[in-house]
């Protein structure tokens, strides 16, 4: 049997290792194939040097082949995802109504993407200027560490990495009926 697929997008400089590896493990330990996307082919780099393989690069990504969507955050993520790919892969999952989020900084990009409209949502807001933001995009901040809401996740950051696997394991396996 195959297993189904979720797409982790990352930067392919500058990604949160940790908002990537926890719930990356979660997923895999349950029985789901996690393919890295990112702006960029060949290995990306975390912000502290380690290297993860880009299984595809997100220009090439299309939702419909995955069972959920989830942007990994980082000091890279708006200078590398904050763009129409993103926006493009975001729309297309709001679309078919399938698990997405994202965690820390890349909560940036659904609220531009324009999928948490009328949604609470958290993210990293040490720049103090989430709240701003989510304003702009009829978002509505919530300072907690993970938001769900309906189908869509959001985390604030490292601290909130294995809470942001574990409930994107139970949003999949609701959706589904996994596990």
């Amino acid at each position: 049997m195959t297993k189904p697929k979720i797409l982790f997008i990352v930067a392919h400089e500058g990604y949160q290792p940790v908002e990537y590896g926890e719930p990356k493990k979660i997923l895999e330990d349950a029985g789901f194939q996690v393919v890295t996307a990112s702006n960029k082919p060949g290995d990306a780099t975390d912000k502290d040097g380690g290297t993860t393989s880009v299984d595809i690069t997100i220009d090439q990504v299309s939702a419909h082949d995955y069972e959920g969507i989830f942007f990994i955050g980082g000091p890279g993520s708006m200078e590398h995802l904050d763009g129409p790919e993103s926006y493009r892969i975001l729309k297309q999952s709001a679309e078919k109504h399938q698990p997405m989020g994202a965690i820390c900084m890349a909560t940036r990009i659904l609220a531009k993407a324009g999928v948490l409209t009328r949604h609470r949502a958290t993210g990293w807001n040490g720049d103090n200027e989430l709240e701003k933001i989510y304003a702009e995009y009829d978002v509505k901040y919530l300072p907690e560490p993970v938001v769900v809401e309906e189908n869509i996740i959001t985390a604030v950051g490292p601290s909130a990495a294995k809470t942001f696997g574990q409930e994107i394991l139970v949003l999949l396996q609701n959706n589904k009926g996994w596990g």
